[in-house]
């Protein structure tokens, strides 16, 4: 089976449950607490690729941080929002869970 990486934030309830399911699976897989070891903005650009979506699209936009960055009217320009979520990994919807050449978010 082909290594696998999940975005971990151990206090969200959904990406523990993502968390337990791979584990309960018997994958294995390298757990990154991304709030911990951001992605890089070459890494978020590459994830969303694979997630074939744009950075706005993953932005948890219920977060504080996204209210005192004002981002509501953040015009979408994908690298200006890639560098965003890179310097804010808080506002990274989660978990997300990466393998090879595919990737997928739970909501």
């Amino acid at each position: 089976m082909a290594p696998m990486e999940i975005w971990h934030n151990p206090r969200c309830s959904k990406s523990r449950a993502a968390k337990q399911a791979l584990d309960d699976a018997g994958v294995e897989y390298t757990e990154r607490r991304y709030l911990d070891a951001p992605p890089t903005e070459a890494e978020l650009d590459h994830v969303l690729t694979l997630l074939d979506k744009e950075p706005w699209e993953i932005t948890r936009k219920g977060e504080p941080r996204y209210k005192e960055l004002n981002l509501k009217d953040e015009p979408l320009d994908r690298a200006q929002w890639i560098k965003i979520l890179s310097a804010n990994p808080v506002l990274i919807e989660r978990p997300i869970v990466i393998r090879d050449d595919s990737a997928s978010v739970e909501r």
